[in-house]
């Protein structure tokens, strides 16, 4: 069983929109019994709330639901728990750093890591922008899944 991690700010945008997005990449593939999902925020403010309902939206236009799930705070047992811990952005990836226990850096990488020609480096929050914010976030993170995907199989599955 292969875990993943998806991580920004709130985990009401960019995260759940993440993990919606993969687990059914994953759904698809008919890998859902071997590789789990799940999203979370470096912050506590949001903590059991559902997506935010722009994200939801935007998502599900393109087929994704992310109704059921809702905010949790990382914590530093994810990196013992979870094989890929996936930061949106680089301050979420230096908070995480603050919190990974010594020996499992290795797990924390930034998301759009495994899309070698995205033309940007961190998933932007869309939270203060407009709808056109959030498609963008569902393009990055559509590339970057399929990347990932194929780093877990070659390297776990």
């Amino acid at each position: 069983m292969v875990k993943v991690l998806f991580v920004c700010l709130g985990n009401i945008c960019r995260s759940p929109t993440a993990e919606g997005v993969f687990r059914e990449l994953v759904s698809q593939k008919g890998l859902k019994s071997q590789i789990v999902t799940d999203s979370a925020g470096t912050g506590d403010w949001h903590v059991g709330k559902a997506p935010d309902s722009r994200a939801q939206k935007a998502a599900e236009a393109r087929g994704y639901d992310l109704s059921d799930l809702r905010g949790r705070q990382a914590k530093s047992k994810d990196f013992m728990d979870y094989d890929y811990v996936l930061a949106m952005d680089h301050n979420n990836y230096a908070d995480l750093q603050t919190i990974c226990p010594s020996g499992y850096e290795e797990r924390l990488h930034m998301f759009l890591s495994f899309d070698p020609d995205s033309p940007e480096v961190e998933v932007p929050d869309p939270y203060f922008g407009g709808p056109a914010g959030f498609d963008y976030v569902l393009d990055l993170v559509e590339e970057a899944s399929e990347g990932l995907l194929k780093d877990i199989q070659t390297k776990h599955l």
